[in-house]
């Protein structure tokens, strides 16, 4: 029997294959979630002018401590009509511009004012509460840099430097084809022997938060001329992602039909559990994987193979899953042959998080799996993992 390929090299086989997509210019306002396929550069100086910190008095610190008239009133977005002269003081307000000739601003609580003028009884140091020009990002300097995928912070920070537009890496567009003579629609009536298809949201979901465009196509029976229309349909796309029909029974038809459209074999089963019969190819740019029909067995081979593909897709620098420190609360049996996925919950202790696996690991209860937030990765090896042994996890 083929020695299987461990959860790594299969990575590192689906990741060799990937090509990066081309680029295209995406409004600021449409781009979250996008990855940068350039850095995104401030457009102006952040603050583009020195502007005050707190609302207060923009003065001189030579003239403190000490009496000053308030000759003027500053709003933000209205700066003032002159200079400030020496031994003047003008109100300000936060993020207004501060005067020329000021080179402080003194909190309105550390100043007393009667009669139209202000007391400060001491020394306020050159640049106190002043963003001095620039003081965040400089013109022309990187605020978001290539590769990373925007959030709020990113875009936010864009905004504020001025960039309207970001050139991003292309969304990859996957095709999913649920495989089955069994499977029907949520909201069909159920004969006997029917099942509800679920993988395709289900992994609709998982590569969508992976960044892809989705199309999910209607499931396929087990027949040679439904599987050849839906894959021949899929390798249009920038990937393929078929569920069911990998294995070696009679009706499973994915990786024979695919050979026969042109898909290269990369690999076939790898040494995880759920989902040992992943198989995974590609057909000149677009790349193929077919994953077992379990649901959870999908999810894993989703989440191991399908996510990090799609994020190499888009030129996420550190494309795989980030695996975390956690600790079990209950003991764990090992397989000798190969890595495991538990699905588990996770909450936060006093020194770690900790984490309880669910019960009912079977690759087919996905309804179980609703409950669960992380898989936790329990190595190959002989006997068990027990309470309170350090692991490592996932979130899904």
């Amino acid at each position: 029997m083929a020695v299987l390929l461990s959860i790594d090299e299969a990575q590192r086989a689906v990741l060799a294959r990937v090509r990066p997509l081309p680029a295209e210019r995406v409004a600021l306002g449409s781009a979250a979630g996008r990855v940068l396929a350039a850095a995104g550069r401030a457009v102006v100086d952040l603050p583009p002018f020195p502007s005050s910190a707190m609302d207060g008095f923009a003065l001189r610190s030579a003239d403190t401590p000490g009496s000053l008239p308030v000759v003027a009133e500053i709003a933000a977005g209205r700066p003032a009509d002159r200079p400030l002269e020496p031994g003047e003081a003008m109100a300000i307000s936060t993020g207004a511009v501060v005067p020329d000739g000021a080179d402080a601003v003194v909190p309105l609580e550390q100043a007393a004012e009667h009669d139209g003028r202000i007391t400060v009884e001491q020394g306020v140091k050159a640049g106190a509460h002043v963003r001095p020009r620039g003081g965040d990002v400089a013109a022309g300097a990187v605020v978001v840099p290539l590769a990373q995928r925007l959030g709020p912070p990113q875009i936010g920070a864009l905004a504020a430097a001025g960039l309207g537009e970001v050139e991003c890496a292309r969304r990859p567009l996957v095709v999913v084809l649920a495989t089955g003579t069994e499977l029907r629609s949520a909201g069909e009536e159920l004969s006997y022997g029917e099942i509800y298809e679920s993988n395709g949201p289900l992994l609709a979901a998982s590569l969508r938060r992976a960044g892809a465009e989705v199309e999910l196509l209607p499931s396929a029976r087990d027949d040679e001329a439904a599987h050849r229309a839906g894959i021949e349909r899929g390798l249009e796309a920038d990937v393929l992602v078929t569920s069911g029909g990998v294995s070696v029974g009679a009706h499973d038809l994915v990786r024979g039909v695919g050979a026969e459209l042109g898909v290269e074999e990369v690999f076939w089963r790898v040494a995880v559990k759920p989902g040992k019969p992943v198989w995974f190819g590609v057909r000149g740019r677009t790349l193929v994987f077919g994953l077992p029909g379990n649901p959870v067995s999908a999810l894993v081979g989703a989440e191991l193979f399908v996510a990090p593909a799609l994020r190499a897709l888009q030129g996420v620098a550190a494309p795989l899953p980030v695996l975390r420190p956690g600790r079990l609360l209950t003991a764990l049996r090992r397989s000798m042959a190969r890595d495991e996925l538990v699905r588990a919950r996770s909450r936060m202790g006093e020194d770690a998080v900790e984490l309880e696996p669910l019960s009912g690991q079977d690759s087919h209860m996905i309804a179980r799996a609703a409950a669960a937030d992380v898989l936790v990765l329990v190595p190959r090896g002989e006997g068990e993992l027990i309470a309170g042994s350090a692991v490592r996890y996932m979130q899904i």
